[in-house]
């Protein structure tokens, strides 16, 4: 059975952090003065920081261990020093062991101090983006670097746009439940093994494993690669964990929900996700609960909770002064035999 296995990056290097931003967010970088071992150190938080008091000349509190953004007002602080001052200014960074140092907005450094941090071995980027703009780009990139992961034993199935986590025990069906989804026109996400990455204190993304992604192992029948046979309508790359379906088998002594639909919670990195026990029972059409499960966690999502309508609705009876028998749901038929 798959254990699961909780991880976080310690560090990046700043080679891979620039080709990173090239190539899968789309951010142009340009090296300055880059090169060798330079780009080999490491970065090791999604932080930034701006340093323009470490420029000013204090550095007591000067977090020189994130990646320094240098823009428009840290450049025009630089150029309205005369060339001494400027020096010196910059030799307030260049002193610590600084990951690197990025321009953004176009701005660029008189070569003198483009050779300090070569000399001090710092590799120096500049953006043409804004600065709001890159740094918002760049601090996305490194808080999923450094998110702290989990691999979860499931199918996790993007049902009318709900990220099903589909749990149980091995050989419970997790995996023909997912398919029949996915015939259905639902979307795979990740079968066997989903990477469950923590984006936010509430937000869990989970995804497939880069040696698996969209294939499927059905016993009896063996691997079976959803893309090829579905197309590229029936798979996503990633998808949010929004409700977790435990698929159990069923047990007589235990007290399954009946009224609200879903009150238990499953633990994941810290995040409490909604829960929902699916007892397996022979000719129980478990695919269309979990249709169910999205569409009602969708309602609940936009306001309408059926249990909270059907609470109401019974405590009006109550306290009505009605017939003790209950009523049918129409008093006329209006000549309607069929």
């Amino acid at each position: 059975m798959h254990e699961p296995k909780t991880f976080q990056k310690d560090e990046i290097t700043v080679a891979f952090m620039i080709e990173q931003l090239r190539e899968t967010v789309g951010v142009e970088v340009e090296p300055v003065a880059a090169g060798g071992a330079a780009t080999e150190r490491a970065v090791t938080e999604d932080n930034l920081h701006r340093p323009g008091l470490a420029l000013a000349g204090y550095v007591e509190l000067f977090t020189h261990q994130r990646v320094q953004i240098l823009g428009n007002t840290e450049n025009r602080y630089l150029r309205h020093l005369d060339a001494a001052a400027r020096r010196q200014a910059f030799r307030n960074l260049t002193q610590f062991d600084l990951p690197c140092i990025i321009l953004t907005d176009g701005n660029k450094l008189e070569s003198a101090l483009v050779q300090m941090a070569a000399d001090a071995g710092i590799p120096v980027y500049r953006t043409s983006l804004p600065t709001v703009q890159f740094m918002a780009s760049l601090r996305n990139f490194l808080t999923d670097q450094f998110a702290p992961q989990r691999s979860v034993h499931g199918s996790l199935v993007d049902v009318y746009g709900i990220g099903l986590l589909l749990i149980g025990k091995p050989g419970i069906g997790k995996s023909e439940v997912a398919l029949d989804l996915v015939e259905r026109g639902h979307r795979l996400v990740a079968d066997d093994v989903v990477i469950a990455t923590k984006r936010d204190e509430a937000i869990l993304m989970g995804s497939g494993t880069d040696l698996v992604q969209h294939f499927m192992e059905v016993r009896g029948l063996g691997l079976v690669d959803i893309r090829a046979m579905f197309g590229i309508r029936a798979i996503r790359f990633q998808k949010r964990i929004e409700v977790v379906v435990n698929m159990q088998l069923w047990d007589s002594e235990k007290e399954y929900t009946r009224i609200n639909m879903v009150e238990d919670t499953h633990e994941i990195l810290g995040v409490d996700l909604p829960m929902v026990q699916v007892p397996i029972t022979p000719g129980k059409n478990i695919t269309v609960i979990c249709e169910v499960i999205a569409m009602n966690y969708l309602l609940r999502h936009y306001g309408y909770d059926p249990a909270e309508v059907f609470t109401e609705r019974l405590q009006r009876r109550i306290q009505s002064d009605g017939p003790p028998t209950p009523r049918r749901g129409i008093e006329y038929f209006e000549q309607d035999y069929e």
